[in-house]
């Protein structure tokens, strides 16, 4: 199974001059976990839940932006790539999103919720169908009368 097969889209993205308490608002109300943060069409952060807390958006009042508190260290992948592969990239990196790309576009974003769907569905590997079988007869072809061998 690839990327592309359990990824969302499409992906919300922000500015890194944004108010964080916007962020959060906005986070709030599209009911996510991650937003990306691009400048200038190119990604430069990931703000997360745990980057919003309330905590930190009251104790500096409207003076944060994203980019005060977002992630530097954005890990992607191709939308091609398998399910496995995003998997043993975000346990090593101990991520809770992949942005996903392809031809060197944001397409879409793979979260821990994203796999967990998919591992409450069964898995990565389908059950191949099973193939009917056809059973016919063929006639013999008729010997020809008198002929000997």
């Amino acid at each position: 199974m690839r990327v592309r097969e359990i990824m969302s889209e499409p992906v919300e993205t922000v500015p890194a001059v944004m108010r964080l308490k916007e962020a959060r608002d906005l986070m709030h109300g599209l009911r996510v976990h991650h937003l990306i943060v691009k400048e200038a069409g190119k990604i430069v952060g990931v703000l997360s839940a745990s980057d919003v807390a309330p905590a930190r958006t009251q104790r500096a009042g409207d003076e944060v932006r994203v980019g005060d508190v977002m992630s530097l260290n954005v890990a992607s992948i191709d939308q091609n790539e398998t399910v496995r592969k995003a998997a043993n990239l975000m346990q090593g990196r101990s991520i809770g999103c992949l942005a996903v790309t392809g031809e060197r576009q944001l397409v879409g974003i793979v979260t821990v919720s994203d796999l967990l769907r998919l591992l409450g569905k069964g898995g990565e590997r389908r059950v191949p169908a099973e193939r009917a079988s056809l059973h016919y007869r063929v006639p013999h072809r008729k010997q020809r009368r008198g002929a000997r061998w």
